[in-house]
C-alpha cells in the first residue's frame, strides 16, 4: 500500500517538476542556510580554538600591566625562578622577551620578530623543532648566538631545498647560527605570525638586543591534576608578595588562563552559530507554508479524481495518506538539494574566509528530518481536506 503510494506521489511531482521546484524552493534554502551557517561557525570555533592551542594547553601567560600612577613594573628571572619553585603543580615556568630586527643571508633580507626564550618556553607553548635541534643548557646559561627560525624566515631568506641548519645568518647587528627550524605554526592567539619568528636564548636577546634584563612577559604550564584555580590563586598572592602590594593595592600585573580563554571563545562562538541558524531556519518555515498553500491548490485541481477513487472505494484514510506522502516526499526531496547546496557552498566560503570546512554530520541528518517531518506538519491540513471530500460533490466539480 505505501509503495504503490509513494510511487503515486513522485508521478505526481513529476507531472508539475517546474511547480514542484518552486515549491520546494524554500526548503532548500532554509535547509542550505542552516547547515552552511552551522559548518561555517563549526570552522570558526575550530580556526579560534586551533589559534588559543598554540599559547599552549594547561598554560598562565602573565604580564605586567600600567598601574594607576602610569608605571609599569616588568617581571625579571628570579620572579620565574620563585613561581616554579614555590607554587605546587607548576611543571615549568620560562619568560619572554622580543625585539624587531632584519634577518639577513646570502643577500636576501626579511624584516621579523626575535623572541628571546630558553627550552622551557617551547615546552610550555609546545612549540616542535621539525629540522636540527633546540637549544642546549650551556647555550642558554652563556646566552651563546644560536638561532632557531621559523617556517616562513626559512622560504624568506634560504635557497628552497637547502638546510638552513648550521648556516650563519646576521638578525640586525648579530650574527648567528642556525641550530634548528621550527614546525609550522600558523597565527597565534594574537593574530602574529608564528612562523615569522626567530627564537635566540634568553640571555642572548636581553644583552643583545634589549640591554636589560627583565622579560616581557612570562608563562607558566601547570599539572592538570592540580586544580587550575588554586594554582592561580597561589600565583597572585606570590606575585604581590614580591612585588610588594598592600592589601587595597590593585594587581600591576594580568594572569590569562588559556582554558578558561579557550572555553569562552568556544562558548560565544557556538551562541553565535546557533542564533544565526535561528534565524535562518525561518526560511523552512516559510518553505512549509509553501507547501501547505500548493498542496491546497493541488487538492482543488484534483477534486474529480479525489471523487472517483472515493466513489469506486478508496478509503478516506488511503486519500489522506497520498496527498500526506506527496507532501513529505516534496519536502524530503528539497531537504537533499538544500544538503548538497549547503556542502557546495560551505566548501567555497570556508576557503573564502579561510577557515576549515568541518563536516558535522548530526546538523545534516537533523536538518534533513526537520525538512521532512516539515512535510507532515504543513501537509496534513490539505491531506485531511482532501480525505474529506463528499465523492458526489467532488465528481461534479468542475
Amino acid at each position: 500500500m505505501f509503495g504503490a503510494t509513494l510511487l503515486l506521489a513522485l508521478r505526481e511531482i513529476r507531472r508539475h517538476i517546474l511547480r514542484s521546484i518552486l515549491t520546494t524552493l524554500g526548503i532548500i534554502i532554509g535547509v542550505a542556510a542552516v547547515v552552511t551557517m552551522v559548518t561555517l561557525g563549526n570552522g570558526v570555533t575550530a580556526s579560534v580554538q586551533e589559534e588559543i592551542s598554540s599559547l599552549g594547553a594547561n598554560n598562565f601567560i602573565v604580564f605586567p600591566v600600567r598601574t594607576d600612577r602610569g608605571t609599569t613594573r616588568p617581571f625579571d628571572e628570579a620572579d620565574v625562578d620563585a613561581v616554579e619553585r614555590q607554587i605546587a603543580g607548576v611543571v615549568v615556568a620560562a619568560g619572554n622577551v622580543g625585539a624587531n630586527a632584519t634577518a639577513f643571508y646570502n643577500g636576501q633580507d626579511w624584516d621579523t620578530r626575535v623572541t628571546g626564550a630558553n627550552s622551557a618556553f617551547l615546552q610550555a607553548q609546545s612549540i616542535a623543532v621539525a629540522q636540527g635541534r633546540g637549544f642546549t643548557t650551556e647555550e642558554e646559561v652563556a646566552g651563546k648566538n644560536v638561532c632557531l627560525i621559523g617556517p616562513k624566515v626559512r622560504e624568506a631568506i634560504f635557497l628552497p631545498g637547502s638546510s638552513p641548519v648550521g648556516e650563519r645568518m646576521r638578525l640586525g647587528g648579530v650574527s648567528c647560527s642556525v641550530v634548528g627550524v621550527l614546525e609550522e605554526r600558523g597565527q597565534s592567539g594574537g593574530g602574529a605570525d608564528d612562523d615569522d619568528v626567530v627564537f635566540m636564548p634568553l640571555k642572548t636577546v636581553q644583552r643583545r638586543f634589549r640591554g636589560s634584563d627583565t622579560l616581557d612577559f612570562f608563562v607558566l604550564k601547570y599539572d592538570p591534576a592540580y586544580a587550575a584555580s588554586a594554582i592561580q590563586e597561589s600565583l597572585v598572592d606570590l606575585l604581590r608578595e614580591r612585588r610588594l602590594l598592600q592589601g587595597a593595592e590593585a594587581n600591576d600585573f594580568n594572569v590569562i588562563d588559556t582554558a578558561q580563554v579557550n572555553d569562552a571563545l568556544g562558548s560565544v562562538t557556538g551562541a553565535l552559530t546557533a542564533m544565526v541558524a535561528v534565524i535562518a531556519s525561518i526560511s523552512l518555515l516559510v518553505g512549509g507554508i509553501g507547501i501547505m498553500n500548493i498542496m491546497l491548490v493541488s487538492v482543488t485541481e484534483r477534486t474529480r479524481e479525489i471523487g472517483i477513487r472515493l466513489a469506486i472505494g478508496a478509503l478516506a484514510r488511503e486519500v489522506r495518506l497520498q496527498f500526506l506522502t506527496e507532501a513529505v516526499v516534496l519536502c524530503a526531496l528539497g531537504g537533499l538539494a538544500g544538503l548538497l547546496l549547503a556542502f557546495v557552498a560551505s566548501i567555497s566560503l570556508a576557503s573564502v574566509i579561510d577557515v576549515p570546512f568541518v563536516f558535522d554530520p548530526t546538523i545534516n541528518v537533523l536538518s534533513f528530518v526537520f525538512a521532512s517531518s516539515m512535510g507532515i506538519v504543513f501537509g496534513y491540513y490539505p491531506a485531511r481536506r482532501a480525505s474529506q471530500l463528499d465523492p458526489i460533490d467532488a465528481l461534479r466539480h468542475e
